[in-house]
């Protein structure tokens, strides 16, 4: 087990020093990997890569995780003895199904360890009072790690999770929160329900929002529609973070809002294009991870499926690590449709430069080899407008016609909010693939 407390600062020190400690946490992880894992065992002797005196040049020899493995030979990925997993959560399967994930002792003091830098780094102390609205149960790891991560700082924990909109309003109320930790559609209704009941969120407690599950910035880094609207109606700093449960390591922004900060003590993160190969810094590709010093399922190399890009200059915040942009889509969301490719973000963010869509969600089905089936279902909040108006604004948006059914906020919310799913569901995909 590894006392990751000497490594606190370790952000702040300069490049070669991050490197030389990164490099030797690698080392060691490749190895244990390499001995108690029965899956990277086989993965590592059939690839003829040896992990003595590992590198991080040397990392690409190993050949990809996917989460297909991971579900295919999920229990060849556990490397402690039964009797060391204390926890056992469940891939969010939001790509595919849900896969099992076990942690040892150490892993949870790790994932405390991973949340209290992230939620510092937004200057989170020991007086705030954090509300979350993330759950602790239904084998969902996300909101044992916010919890960890709080009282890992001392903070104060309130643990309403997956309540109504009425409960956290009554916490709010009672309680004054400072921090709101949640998925930033879902404090957006919050914030419309607290002023429907008479709480204004301007003046009210929260003075910051760790936005989850959901992308609140673009690739230029500055606020989409969602996060301008979020600091809006709030009033309040808005941070975004991303993590999986896979691989236990969290990007979260810090102060400056400028790009989730890599722990470099937890992880070492790679850019891939298509054929596996590395990006150029600021190019975008897929987010692949090695998390470093995992006990229960540690990974090598593991695909995210993510799409996303790296920030290598200094931040103005001092912290010297690398940092991830915002995650800009999964690769298994993308369309093809009549010859053009796009992906769901892009529909969302040409449906939120319209005033009168309130909600929405898309659907995807397989048309033909050549193009998929694309239903974007939106409700309006002026009766005037149909469904073909809308479609042909989303034509000169993105080039492309998609099929638009305009329906009932109410049926809308019921899908985007199903307690089937664990996070807010805008993408629906039927494709038989």
């Amino acid at each position: 087990m590894i006392n990751f407390s000497p490594y606190r600062d370790i952000e702040f020190a300069d490049r070669k020093h991050i490197r030389k400690i990164q490099e030797s946490l690698l080392q060691k992880h490749a190895r244990y990997c390499a001995e108690n894992s029965p899956f990277y065992n086989r993965l590592l002797e059939k690839a003829g890569v040896s992990v003595d005196d590992m590198t991080l040049e040397r990392l690409t020899d190993i050949p990809l995780t996917s989460k297909e493995d991971i579900g295919t030979d999920n229990d060849a990925f556990i490397a402690a003895p039964s009797e060391r997993i204390v926890d056992i959560v469940f891939s969010s399967g939001t790509t595919g199904v849900p896969t099992k994930i076990a942690y040892t002792e150490h892993d949870l003091r790790r994932l405390a360890y991973n949340e209290r830098q992230s939620l510092e780094s937004t200057g989170i102390g020991s007086t705030d009072r954090v509300l979350l609205t993330c759950t602790m149960d239904r084998c969902f790891v996300a909101g044992l790690a916010y919890f960890l991560g709080t009282r890992s700082i001392g903070a104060a924990a309130v643990r309403n999770g997956h309540g109504t909109l009425e409960s956290h309003t009554e916490i709010i109320r009672r309680i004054v929160p400072t921090v709101v930790i949640g998925v930033p559609s879902f404090l957006l209704k919050l914030a419309v329900h607290l002023d429907a009941s008479g709480i204004d969120p301007v003046g009210s407690s929260v003075q910051k929002l760790i936005c989850i599950g959901e992308p609140v910035r673009g690739s230029d880094l500055q606020p989409l529609p969602l996060g301008r609207k979020l600091k809006e109606i709030w009033d309040a700093d808005v941070y975004s973070t991303y993590a999986s449960s896979e691989t236990v390591s969290t990007f979260c922004e810090c102060t400056e809002e400028n790009g989730g900060h890599l722990h470099p003590e937890l992880a070492v993160v790679e850019i891939l294009d298509e054929g596996g190969q590395k990006v150029e810094t600021g190019e975008t590709g897929e987010v692949v991870l090695t998390p470093l010093a995992v006990e229960g399922m540690p990974l090598l190399r593991f695909r995210t499926g993510d799409i996303s890009f790296l920030i290598e200059e200094a931040c103005a915040c001092g912290r010297r690590s690398i940092r991830l942009g915002p995650i800009l889509t999964r690769k298994k969301q993308m369309i093809k449709l009549k010859g053009t490719t796009l992906y769901p973000q892009s529909i969302a963010l040409a449906l939120e430069e319209i005033p009168v869509v309130k909600e929405h969600f898309l659907e995807v089905s397989s048309d033909n080899t050549l193009s998929d089936a694309v239903t974007v279902h939106v409700a309006v909040s002026d009766s005037d407008w149909d469904a073909g108006r809308i479609a042909e604004l989303l034509q000169s948006r993105l080039r492309v016609k998609p099929r638009v059914i305009i329906e009932p906020l109410d049926v809308i919310h019921n899908q985007i909010f199903s307690p089937r799913y664990r996070k807010p569901m805008r993408f629906i995909d039927r494709r038989e693939s």
